[in-house]
């Protein structure tokens, strides 16, 4: 449920790294972090504020999927794909582009996510 007190992670099988998501009541953000006994936050990524959530009474389905090659996560909620982070490109993208780029690791100019970026990461290449 929206405005539940959430946390969930998944690490990647191939690489020392990982996701959290946490819904802290108030927000709802996306983290990158590294994979050791002490978990270093890399990069956030803003996914919602709860108050501004209309339907937060419905169950939610949350998943968090890797690609094959395990250096690009992303977060599904109700099969609808919020938030990426690709750690080959040091790379974050959430659908309201917030926070901007930090200069420490999220390397890229414009971290709104599109439909266009979702197909470059989950399309199959011919």
């Amino acid at each position: 449920m929206i405005g539940q007190d959430t946390f969930f992670h998944s690490f990647s099988a191939q690489h020392e790294f990982g996701v959290v998501f946490e819904d802290d009541q108030t927000t709802g953000y996306f983290y990158a972090i590294n994979k050791s006994e002490n978990p270093e936050v890399l990069d956030g990524l803003h996914i919602y504020n709860v108050e501004e959530i209309t339907e937060k009474k419905l169950p939610t389905k949350l998943q968090i999927c890797w690609d094959e090659d395990g250096l690009v996560a992303s977060l599904l909620i109700n099969d609808h794909c919020h938030a990426l982070f690709d750690f080959g490109q040091k790379a974050g993208y959430c659908r309201n582009g917030f926070p901007p780029d930090s200069g420490t690791w999220a390397l890229v100019e414009d971290r709104q996510l599109t439909e266009e970026i979702i197909k470059r990461f989950f399309i199959p290449k011919a």
